[in-house]
């Protein structure tokens, strides 16, 4: 089983190398996708800018990655010894179509990839979606390109009034505690 994890403003590279000596031979994970993400106040956790919504589908800021679509990404993995072995990658939807057991994933950007739409919707919150269901969301209402886009993407979406609940950062998703979470 795999972790992700953001490396980011809130957590830095040696937490997360801290959180794999204490999971990895202690519990049922045996790896860690750290993903590089840029250091702002907009994109404090990998959730702010990326989630899984279904079972291959996931929202994501566009502008995490580069021109050609890479990012940085360290898999953290235990080797036959107990050591932490990290190998980096680049290509966000190999590795994640290899550790899902997938054969396609469905990237659905933020604002639509729009050089405008997309800033904007992700200073609103537009990836930090709550998937509530696999392929069920609730999102904020004023982003209205990710939302018209996730339904065209088969996503079922509901919104809510956000004009307070978005100043006080974070979108629904950071606004969520789950109880009981079912195995996927």
């Amino acid at each position: 089983m795999f972790l992700a994890i953001g490396i980011s403003q809130r957590t830095s590279a040696a937490a997360i190398t801290d959180l794999a000596h204490s999971l990895f031979g202690h519990s049922s994970y045996d790896t860690i996708l750290a993903i590089k993400i840029p250091h702002n106040h907009a994109m404090m956790h990998l959730d702010t800018v990326f989630t899984m919504i279904n079972y291959d589908q996931c929202t994501v800021h566009p502008f995490i990655l580069d021109k050609s679509g890479k990012i940085d990404i360290y898999v953290l993995e235990q080797d036959d010894h107990g050591e932490i072995k990290i190998t980096p990658e680049t290509d966000l939807i190999k590795v994640l179509k290899n550790y899902l057991h997938l054969s396609e994933i469905d990237l659905i950007p933020t604002g639509g990839g729009d050089a405008i739409a997309a800033p904007r919707e992700q200073w609103n919150d537009g990836s930090n979606t709550l998937a509530i269901a696999p392929g069920e969301v609730v999102t904020y209402d004023r982003n209205y390109v990710s939302n018209d886009l996730l339904r065209k993407h088969g996503i079922l979406v509901h919104e809510i009034h956000s004009s307070e609940l978005s100043r006080g950062r974070g979108g629904p998703r950071c606004m969520s505690c789950p109880l009981v979470r079912e195995d996927l």
